[in-house]
């Protein structure tokens, strides 16, 4: 068994593929029309050949459930807080926050209402409290990551 990826439905997918595109920065592998394969493992299904597929009528795919999220992590998450910022589309779940173990996260609709999460790399967060004078044990204490991990990114 090998895991390929995580296929959503849209409503548009001209505009979706824009969109993850534009935001995100996943480039286009496969495009089918009705069906779009992303970098990363994301796919892209019309709404419509998703429910023929699934033996379902197109009023019977809900695109907002708020049951899962698509999760991303970037190193610089100050830059890709201006990207979304200078949107008029992003609609929050929740702003800017920082987590109890540091790692700060944003939430977000897409154009369908599927969740997504962009969170600074554990590695950055690491990094950023290395940088504040905590000490690596110190730094592990309040990540919840271990010391070898800590002392791996110092290496790189």
């Amino acid at each position: 068994m090998n895991y390929q990826g995580t296929l959503i439905a849209v409503a548009d997918i001209e505009r979706a593929k824009e969109f993850y595109h534009s935001v995100l920065g996943l480039e286009v592998m496969v495009d089918a029309g009705e069906h779009i394969q992303l970098t990363g493992g994301l796919f892209l299904q019309t709404v419509d050949s998703w429910a023929e597929f699934i033996h379902k009528k197109a009023t019977e795919v809900v695109l907002e459930n708020n049951a899962s999220e698509l999760y991303f992590e970037t190193d610089d998450m100050d830059d890709f807080i201006k990207l979304l910022d200078g949107r008029s589309d992003i609609l929050y779940l929740h702003p800017l926050l920082e987590h109890s173990w540091g790692q700060r996260a944003v939430r977000f609709y897409d154009l369908d209402k599927h969740i997504i999460e962009v969170s600074e790399s554990i590695t950055m967060v690491v990094r950023r409290f290395l940088d504040s004078g905590l000490t690596i044990e110190e730094t592990a204490n309040r990540t919840g990551v271990d010391v070898g991990y800590i002392e791996n990114v110092l290496k790189q």
